[in-house]
């Protein structure tokens, strides 16, 4: 089958291990099934696999790819859960994994998965627009009705508008009753960012005309103080990444005087999933494609990835 691998590493020239062609079909070992892939979206972490973070070499070469939507062997739409693990909360499992770093990926016309991952698509959403929740809008919709521990008409701060999980952030506040703010050091984002439905957006750092109750923090070292000195007393950091460099320590000083608290998260559960995808049917709400591309011309999507020149998800289809 035609599959996107990662076939070596380098943190300098992560295109360079990114192998398009032939790579033998997916065998599925008991209680696991096989997925014909009719779309899969990019995330940073396949990116992030290629400059070697969070791999190992010995798993050379290994399919890319976390997320899919596509049809089961038994002929029904799914979409596929990436996280591997077991128990109630599988995020929670220590020896959890994503589907890439010791299992084949997505990216791939089939790929073999646990049939408990698998989450029945509402024939309202388009295999296109189901690829994109499981990692990047699911993270979202745990952040905000999670973590955040937030009631409807909250002011939440997205920063860095533009990725996956923070345009997932502006679409489901809207939607989930909150007031959005988002930050984006590009003017045409902070457009996009208010046409998405931010009510308000700023530049990157910039006063803020009050403070928020809570600020969701996908960007890290460049965002950091912002975040700490945009929240109000008692307000909640949710931190669920880092695109930027790695999150500096909290200035303790102001988190102890304002009682700030500051919560990592990761992506959600099977179960969250499901309802993820039964709330965006029942608002309407959609996911943000920058572009739908086949998975042949994958090569693309990522070199638009690695420059940062994207708004929204790059989706692939097979």
């Amino acid at each position: 089958m035609f599959a996107v691998t990662a076939t070596q590493t380098d943190p300098d020239n992560p295109l360079a291990g990114l192998t398009l062609g032939e790579h033998p079909d997916p065998k599925a070992p008991d209680g696991w099934t096989t997925v014909s892939v009719r779309a899969a979206a990019l995330n940073h972490h396949d990116l992030w696999t290629l400059k070697g973070v969070g791999i190992r070499q010995d798993r050379l070469p290994i399919v890319l790819g976390c997320d899919a939507s596509g049809v089961d062997e038994d002929g029904n739409d799914v979409i596929v859960h990436a996280v591997i693990g077991t128990g109630a909360d599988e995020t929670l499992d220590p020896r959890r994994s994503l589907l890439s770093e010791v299992h084949d990926g997505t990216f791939a016309e089939r790929v073999a998965v646990p049939r408990r991952n698998l989450v029945p698509k509402p024939a309202a959403l388009s295999f296109e627009e189901a690829a994109c929740l499981p990692t990047a809008w699911l993270t979202a919709y745990r952040m905000l009705f999670d973590k955040a521990g937030l009631e409807p008409g909250s002011t939440v701060l997205v920063q860095g508008a533009g990725g996956g999980v923070a345009t997932a952030l502006i679409a489901l506040g809207r939607a989930g009753g909150f007031r959005v703010w988002a930050t984006s050091r590009s003017e045409d984002k902070r457009e996009r960012a208010r046409e998405l439905g931010a009510d308000q957006v700023f530049e990157t750092g910039a006063r803020l005309p009050e403070r928020v109750d809570a600020v969701m923090e996908t960007v890290g070292q460049a965002t950091w103080d912002h975040s700490l000195k945009s929240l109000r007393p008692g307000g909640r950091i949710v931190v669920s990444g880092a695109t930027s460099g790695a999150v500096p320590s909290a200035d303790l000083n102001r988190v102890f005087f304002l009682q700030l608290s500051v919560v990592g998260t990761t992506m959600g559960t099977r179960d969250q999933l499901r309802r993820l995808a039964v709330f965006l049917e029942q608002t309407g709400v959609r996911p943000v494609i920058d572009r739908t591309l086949p998975m042949t011309e994958a090569r693309d999507g990522f070199a638009a990835m690695a420059e940062g020149e994207i708004f929204g998800k790059i989706v692939f289809t097979s």
